[in-house]
């Protein structure tokens, strides 16, 4: 009885050492050998880490973090380059994975967690579309200037400005249709932010009470309150 009793002590006290984190980060990049990685968040303006560890041999590996709400994090690879090895993913509390390559660190990523993640991809499946077309736009520009035609300068002209107020639109609209997400806040903030007040106005009354005292959701606030000098 005293086996019994000393054997279940000690499976409780090994449960109870186990550190318990609101955000477990699973992530494996296939072909990393050695390197850096940090988790990183947006905290007062300011990029901060929040979790890092040093790869020696093993491409698989788990960050963490403490989490009030639903936010965007970034997992950066550190190569000792100039190149921009991050990826940004939407984290709520539980785990996210994140599967990767090293020669396509940013491109190859497949990311696996909270519904927020699954909402944000869809939008930027739509825009990275859009930003396409916006690319082609620029070479035809490019060919025009550099055989001097005005008028077809001219023409590109309007439909970048047509381009840029449908992206603001569809935006204004994904973040009103998605006004039970963070999702919706954070794109007012990120992505028009230089917006028509009225469009910011319009995707803030839309949230519901749950987004509104969210992280986004009262940075949003704040903002608009700012523009209004309240």
């Amino acid at each position: 009885m005293k086996k019994l009793i000393l054997a279940f002590a000690i499976i409780v006290i090994a449960s109870c050492s186990k550190t318990q984190h609101d955000l477990t980060v699973k992530v494996n990049i296939k072909g990393l050998k050695k390197g850096t990685v940090y988790l990183k968040k947006v905290q007062d303006s300011t990029l901060i880490t929040i979790d890092s560890l040093q790869i020696n041999g093993n491409p698989a590996f788990e960050l963490h973090s403490t989490i009030e709400s639903p936010e965007i994090f970034f997992l950066y690879l550190d190569k000792n380059s100039s190149e921009d090895n991050r990826i940004a993913f939407f984290a709520d509390k539980g785990i996210t994975e994140i599967n990767t390559t090293l020669k396509n660190f940013n491109y190859d990523a497949k990311i696996k967690g909270c519904s927020q993640q699954e909402t944000l991809e869809e939008y930027q499946a739509i825009i990275a579309r859009l930003n396409s077309k916006n690319l082609d736009l620029i070479k035809e520009n490019l060919e025009a200037q550099k055989n001097g035609d005005s008028s077809k300068i001219s023409d590109l002209s309007s439909l970048f400005n047509g381009l840029t107020k449908r992206k603001y639109l569809y935006t204004v609209n994904f973040a009103i249709n998605n006004s039970n997400s963070e999702v919706a806040p954070y794109l007012a903030l990120t992505e028009i932010y230089d917006a028509k007040i009225n469009f910011l106005d319009t995707i803030n009354n839309s949230l519901t009470p749950k987004i509104k005292a969210s992280k986004y959701g009262q940075e949003l606030q704040s903002y608009i309150d700012a523009i209004k000098g309240k």
